[in-house]
């Protein structure tokens, strides 16, 4: 029996486990609020940098929606729900 095989295989697994466990904070479009203020949002709660907020505030507009964030499901919540009171779109995928 190779026992390295079992091994890598296991770590494999393990990431793969990990990688399931991951889910996305969607920002959705919405005719109201202003891009200014999308990306500031987006700084504040999210911790982007103003370049990767300016991109994601882009990507909303012209696509309807976009991935702001990566994350558990535990840590995503409370973003979540920031962005749900300051009126943008959001949701957990």
């Amino acid at each position: 029996m190779n026992f390295n095989v079992i091994i890598q295989e296991s770590v494999i697994e393990d990431k793969d486990l990990l990688k399931a466990k991951q889910k996305d904070l969607v920002l959705y479009n919405d005719d109201v609020n202003t891009f200014d203020f999308v990306s500031e949002t987006l700084i504040t709660v999210c911790g982007h940098d103003s370049i990767q907020a300016e991109q994601c505030t882009y990507i909303v507009h012209y696509n309807g929606k976009c991935s702001v964030k990566k994350g558990s499901y535990k840590n995503l919540i409370p973003l979540c729900l920031q962005l749900l009171d300051l009126g943008l779109s959001a949701k957990i995928e």
